[in-house]
């Protein structure tokens, strides 16, 4: 319990400090027009997880964390210029309950916005020596271009009715999973971790971000409407191709697999309805105990990982400790 509490209050204190960085980051510019939609979505809120992610590596190996405020940045600005054009790819009216940037301004504000966003998160490198900046924006290319191809995957899957788990998994991979894992690499790299240990905090953190989509898929089904953030059944409504979906192609009954297929493309019965029926088929196949189980396994897969990196008992316990909040998390 102990262990627990100062991991909440390590949370607490990277989010404070962080978030004082990123006000003295947010100042009005000219021309307005570009900037004031960048400011409105870094200050919209959200977890800061992937930027926490960063700090506290870099605590884990062993150097202060305001030498990471810079990479940290960058990788809260790369996420959330992905924001902007996702929300613009899906036509979204609302992102964390408030107007969309596209919505409270228009398209092409969103797209130049975006565009200056990832040009402003590369320039955040500049501010580390030569040694570090090339290892940070040779990390930060690969990502930016896997999180645009998981992207393009993600789409793909939308007119698909033959994607795999497998596919799937690749998907969640690449769009959400491999941007965790370069948070915490970038902290690695800056506190001058071994390459060994560098890349071993990657896949920890890639582990975990599997782990962390697995378990979005399933709270955006079982979720608490109060305290999930999103609409409940969001993924079912826009008949998306999730884990739990899959599963239950994978493991329903001919009867329960033609049930899903049946509903998912009924036009006529109500939203309500539709959630319901599709969650029922969801517990009655297997799928929401095997997404479950699945959370459980990329989570397990990341602890092994930590187990071979060079740290203190103390901080392997604080990841540790760190991903089974993840895994249990309800919001």
């Amino acid at each position: 319990m102990k262990a627990y509490f100062c991991l909440m209050q390590n949370i607490e204190a990277y989010q404070k400090s962080f978030i004082s960085y990123l006000e003295d980051f947010t100042v009005d510019k000219e021309p307005k027009n570009l900037y004031e939609p960048i400011n409105y979505i870094l200050k919209l809120g959200g977890k800061r997880l992937r930027p926490v992610l960063t700090l506290m590596t870099t605590e884990v190996f062993g150097e202060n964390s305001n030498v990471a405020m810079d990479a940290a940045l960058s990788v809260e600005v790369f996420h959330n210029f992905s924001l902007v054009h996702d929300d613009i790819m899906d036509d979204a009216p609302l992102r964390r309950g408030k107007e969309t940037v596209h919505e409270k301004w228009d398209l092409n504000t969103g797209i130049l916005s975006g565009d200056a966003m990832l040009i402003m998160a590369y320039q955040l490198f500049e501010n580390y020596e030569a040694e570090i900046f090339q290892a940070l924006a040779k990390l930060f290319s690969k990502t930016a271009l896997e999180v645009c191809e998981g992207q393009q995957y993600d789409v793909d899957f939308e007119t698909r009715d033959d994607v795999t788990i497998p596919e799937y998994l690749k998907m969640i991979e690449y769009k959400t999973a491999v941007l965790v894992g370069a948070a915490m690499k970038m902290g690695a790299i800056v506190a001058k971790a071994s390459n060994e240990d560098q890349n071993s905090i990657y896949d920890f953190g890639r582990y975990l971000g599997i782990a962390f989509q697995l378990q979005d898929d399933y709270l955006d089904a079982f979720g608490n409407p109060e305290t999930f953030g999103k609409q409940v059944g969001g993924d079912i409504l826009e008949n998306k191709k999730t884990y739990l979906y899959l599963k239950t192609k994978e493991l329903g009954s001919p009867t329960e697999q033609s049930s899903l297929l049946k509903t998912i493309s009924d036009d006529v019965i109500s939203d309500q309805d539709k959630v319901e029926n599709i969650k029922e088929l969801f517990h009655s196949s297997g799928a929401s105990e095997a997404t479950q189980e699945a959370v459980k396994d990329y989570t397990n897969k990341a602890f092994v990982v930590l187990e071979t990196l060079n740290i203190s008992n103390d901080k392997k316990e604080l990841l540790r400790l760190f991903g089974e909040q993840l895994m249990n998390r309800r919001v």
